[in-house]
């Protein structure tokens, strides 16, 4: 967790390490334990990173190549990703007030550090642009999803917003298009479908699994799904649909569409996992965050956001 005292660099806040108790026969400095703790970073960066003062104590003092290990005590870093590129895609603030921040995101930004991506976040993005180092999203979606992401400005009123994510009090809409297949009847499509989600073998997946709730696997992921329209493209026709979840499993939307044999286009994780690094962003996952709506657990007023993005017909096939 960073400190929000603090300054940001990039929008990135410090990150925290804590010592364990005793050792200091094991790491006579604290650059030994960071070294150790911390097997992907060299120890040379490390000793880099104290000597621009890059790594600071509890009191925000910077410490010293030399600075001995001290059990129990903390200190702050800020995450490095060297060389990380900048994403050509620019994220829009919908709405801002002294407790929200609502942003659309486009699609291939992370909404928060991970990996490769620290600098380009949706989350580092509006912390730099808006100054606010407490700045922490209610809710995610995933990096390929476009659309609507609300953050807590006020670290003491964000657990009042997350609670009613916790709860299912918040109502979203999402917009989404697949390629109607041969043989598959619209008529068919359930208005409501219900599921049970767990990891699959590759981490990157999940997968349904048959419900039991006497076996203790009760259904966990919801949806209500309306048709919007179809339209064809060359030889090709598309379902545009409006998929209301009443739960959050990850990557739920993805999982159960292709389980109903409408693969959501431009999805490179399912039904079928291609190679990591193979973004294409000119067909992009035809998956938008378009509404969200709930009732504001301190004015007790009702918010209402759309997101101004768009998801584009598919041109053609891919070759």
């Amino acid at each position: 967790m960073g400190d929000s005292k603090l300054p940001l660099r990039q929008g990135v806040a410090p990150s925290v390490v804590a010592l364990p108790s005793g050792h200091r026969s094991r790491w006579p400095l604290l650059l030994d334990f960071l070294a150790e703790r911390f097997p992907t970073v060299p120890r040379e960066d490390w000793a880099a990173r104290m000597a621009r003062g890059d790594v600071l104590d509890a009191q925000g003092q910077a410490v010293a190549v030399d600075h001995p290990f001290v059990p129990e005590a903390r200190f702050h870093y800020w995450r490095e990703v060297p060389h990380e590129a900048s994403l050509p895609v620019q994220e829009q603030i919908v709405f801002e007030d002294e407790w929200l921040v609502v942003a659309d995101k486009p699609h291939f930004l992370p909404v928060t550090p991970k990996g490769k991506h620290v600098r380009e976040t949706l989350l580092s993005r509006l912390r730099d642009r808006l100054q606010c180092a407490e700045l922490s999203p209610l809710h995610r979606i995933d990096r390929e999803t476009a659309g609507l992401v609300v953050f807590a400005k006020q670290r003491h009123t964000r657990h009042s917003y997350q609670a009613l994510f916790a709860r299912g009090e918040v109502h979203k809409t999402y917009e989404a298009i697949a390629a109607l297949p041969t043989g598959v009847e619209l008529s068919a499509l359930p208005a409501h479908y219900a599921s049970r989600l767990e990891p699959a073998e590759h981490f990157m997946q999940m997968q349904e699994v048959a419900a039991d709730a006497s076996q203790g696997r009760p259904v966990n992921a919801r949806v209500g799904i309306q048709v919007m329209d179809v339209q064809a493209s060359g030889t090709q026709r598309f379902v545009r649909l409006a998929l209301q979840p009443a739960t959050g499993k990850r990557h739920q939307l993805r999982v159960q569409m292709a389980a109903l044999c409408l693969p959501l286009w431009g999805d490179r994780i399912y039904p079928t996992l291609l190679p990591e690094g193979t973004d294409d962003w000119a067909n992009p996952l035809r998956l938008l965050a378009r509404e969200i709506a709930f009732t504001d657990p301190l004015t007790g007023g009702r918010r209402h956001y759309r997101s101004a993005l768009a998801l584009q017909l598919p041109s053609a096939m891919p070759g």
